[in-house]
C-alpha cells in the first residue's frame, strides 16, 4: 500500500501530547501514513480558514483526533467542516483509551470514534470505515 498523506486535526490546548504520539508512528518503517500538516495553533493573518483549505488540497485522508474536550474545540469542528467541504475522507481516532473522548461538534451522527490501535489505524488509513 502505498503511504497516505495525512492531515490530523486536534484540540491543541487539550491533545497536543497525543498529536505528538500519532506524528511520531510515521516515522515507523511499516507505518501507511505521511505526517503532511495539522491543526494550527498561532492565529494565521486573514483568512485562517481558507489557509487551512488550501493545506488540505494535497492530503489524502483526515485524522481527527478526539480527545475529552473536542466538543468544545471549534477549530477542529472547522476542520472537519472544511474536509467534508473538500471530499476527503477522514475519520475519528480516540485520542486516549482511559479517558471519555467527544467527537467535534459537526461530525455526523452516525461517525464512529475508532479505538487507537496500531492495526485499526492501518485498516483506517486504508479506508475501512
Amino acid at each position: 500500500m502505498a503511504r497516505k498523506r495525512a492531515f490530523i486535526s486536534f484540540d491543541y490546548d487539550h491533545d497536543s501530547d497525543a498529536k505528538l504520539m500519532l506524528t511520531g508512528q510515521a516515522k515507523h518503517p511499516d507505518t501507511p501514513f505521511d505526517f503532511a500538516d495539522g491543526s494550527v495553533q498561532d492565529h494565521l493573518p486573514g483568512d485562517w480558514k481558507e489557509k487551512v483549505r488550501r493545506r488540505m488540497d494535497n492530503i489524502d485522508v483526515v485524522i481527527v483526533l478526539c480527545g475529552q474536550f473536542t466538543h468544545l474545540a471549534s477549530g477542529v469542528a472547522a476542520e472537519l467542516s472544511i474536509a467534508r467541504e473538500k471530499g476527503k475522507p477522514y475519520f475519528l481516532l480516540a485520542a486516549y483509551s482511559d479517558k471519555n473522548c467527544t467527537k467535534p461538534t459537526t461530525a455526523l451522527p452516525d461517525d464512529k470514534v475508532y479505538r487507537w490501535t496500531w492495526d485499526n489505524l492501518k485498516a483506517l488509513i486504508g479506508g475501512a470505515r
